[in-house]
Order: structure tokens, then sequence, then C-alpha cells
């Protein structure tokens, strides 16, 4: 039962950051020109997500070589704060690679993604997403209690990520076929984006959590409504508030019954490509109104790294057996 439970986790926890990008949407997508429509706009927001601008992606470990960093280093690395309501919060660090660079047409991409600390730590995953839209992806974690790696499916759409906020629909796993769109116009986005206390967030890996993100304020974003068509599902519909240049999406907002039930905030920052939808995370930060957990992930300017030489063997159980505790 440990054993299991530990395994869950271990799925649950990696999968904030993995972003793995399935089939269904491609990677060539154009911009659209003109004033898109709503499903335009859904496979838009499916792009810049999955990080298809690029063909390589990773939130580091102090910008140290992948292969070579085995340790979590404060303020140069993604911390994971969650905090429910009158306790203590708790957190983790993560490492998390990208790739998208695959011509073989069965692989369309993978991830790996390296606990650095916390009760996961010296844990870690491979994610393998398919070409082919049918098949479901394919999970290997390193369990390092066991030493041995376990295989798995891809896991249910409303389970929880790890005790926090998200779900693994919310996460990676929702596609924009799973629901249906509307505009419902464009307007000005004028909020900043939710953030834990600072005094509460504040831990050794992460000694000087950012403010609150303002400078979203002031830019014209589609609202865009997608409603699941899922019975009895846990929201109704949601709206994304999504910038109409760059398709990121800065707030989405879930509702049941009528009532907003979570809300999750991306604060996305420009890697100054070509291509506007080239982005990238600066934060997530969800909260679940009924309970008042939250959770804030935080990721580090510094150790955003994108299109480098990797080579794609990194990508495999080879590298999770290498992994250190």
């Amino acid at each position: 039962m440990q054993v299991q439970k530990f395994v869950s986790a271990a799925i649950t926890g990696g999968l904030l950051f993995s972003g793995s990008a399935i089939a269904g949407v491609a990677k060539d997508l154009p911009l659209p020109s003109g004033t898109p429509d709503a499903n335009t706009i859904a496979d838009q927001v499916y792009f810049v997500n999955h990080f298809y601008a690029l063909k390589n992606f990773g939130i580091t470990n102090n910008n140290k070589d992948p292969k070579r960093s085995n340790r979590a280093i404060p303020g140069k690395i993604t911390v994971i704060v969650n905090k429910s309501a009158g306790s203590k919060p708790t957190t983790i660090t993560v490492e998390r690679y990208l790739n998208n660079e695959y011509s073989d047409g069965s692989t369309n991409a993978q991830d790996i993604a390296i606990f650095r600390s916390g009760k996961l730590k010296g844990t870690g995953m491979l994610i393998t997403d398919y070409v082919d839209d049918n098949k479901s992806q394919s999970y290997s974690i390193w369990l390092p209690a066991l030493r041995k790696i376990r295989r798995f499916a891809e896991p249910a759409h409303d389970d929880a990520w790890g005790g926090t906020d998200f779900t693994f629909g919310d996460v990676t796993l929702r596609k924009p076929k799973d629901e249906t769109h509307e505009l419902l116009g464009t307007e000005t986005f004028n909020d900043c984006l939710g953030a834990i206390d600072k005094a509460e967030s504040k831990n050794k890996y992460l000694p000087n959590p950012p403010d609150a993100a303002c400078d979203h304020k002031g830019k014209e974003v589609y609202k865009l409504k997608s409603t699941t068509k899922r019975e009895n599902w846990w929201y109704d519909h949601r709206v994304s508030y999504v910038d109409t240049k760059t398709f990121a999406d800065y707030r989405t907002e879930y509702f049941k019954g009528g009532e907003k039930v979570k809300v999750i905030d991306r604060d996305w920052k420009s890697l100054d490509k070509d291509d506007p939808r080239a982005q990238f995370w600066g934060y997530w930060y969800g909260k679940t109104f009924s309970t008042g957990l939250e959770t804030w992930a935080v990721i580090p300017k510094e150790i955003v790294q994108h299109d480098q030489g990797w080579q794609s063997d990194f990508w495999s159980e080879k590298t999770l057996r290498k992994i250190k505790r």
C-alpha cells in the first residue's frame, strides 16, 4: 500500500511541468489572420502551452547541464508551494525537460521531470506522447526507495494532482476536442494574477518570492468559454482570458452550477523570438474556493532554457536510473 501511494504521488507530482504534447494540434500550426474563431483560439492556446514554437524546453537547476545537476539549489530551481487553509505550506522542487523534436512518425514528444527535494526527492518520470491521437501516453517512473522503474498508462482527467489545486486534465491531458468553445468577445485584462502571500511562501528554496504579476494589466484578451463534453463533470464550463497577440492564457476560471469554483493563473513571459507564441512561465497559481487550497509554482527566469543541443537519448529510462537521491 505504501508503494502504491508513493507511485501515485510520483505520477501526480510530475505533471505540472510535464506539459507533454498530445497529438491533435499541429506543431506547425500557423498564426491566424484576422479575428480567429473559438476553435482556432483553443488550438492556439494548446500550441503555446505545449511549447510547439520550440524544439525543446527546460526548467533546469541553476543553468547546469541536466545530466550533471543532482541537487536543489536555493533560488535556482522551480519551487512548488502548496498551502491549505490554516496549515503550514509544504514545498517540493523539480526540474523538467521537454523534447518536441521527433521525426520517427510515432513519438510526438517526451518529457522528463526530476524531483530534487521534498517527499519525492530522487524520483524521476519519463512521459512519452505519441503521434497517434488514439494512443494513450506512457509513464515510466523511477522510484528511488525501490531502485526500480514502474510503467503506467495515463491517469484519469479528474484525478487530483498530488494534493494541489490542479487535476490531470488541467495540467496535461485535456485537448481542445474535449470541450466545445465559444468566443465571448474581447476585453482588456485589468487585474493582477494571484499569488500566495510572500511571507508564507518564503522558504530556503524560495528565499525571495516574486510579487504578484501585474504586467499583463492593460493587455487585450479574448474571452473564451469552453464547455466540457463530459457528463456530471466537476466543472460545467471554464472561461479563459487569452492574449490576442501571443495566445497565452493568463487566467482560467472554472464554473459549476453558476458558481466560480476554481481559478488558475499563469504568468507568461516572452522569449523574444520571431514567433510571439514562444512563451515561458514565470509562475502558475491556483486556488479552489470551497477549500481555500492554494498552489504556487515559481520558475526563476535564469533557469529557463530552450532550443538547446541536448541529445535525444537523454529522454530515456537510462537517465532515470542515474538520478541521485
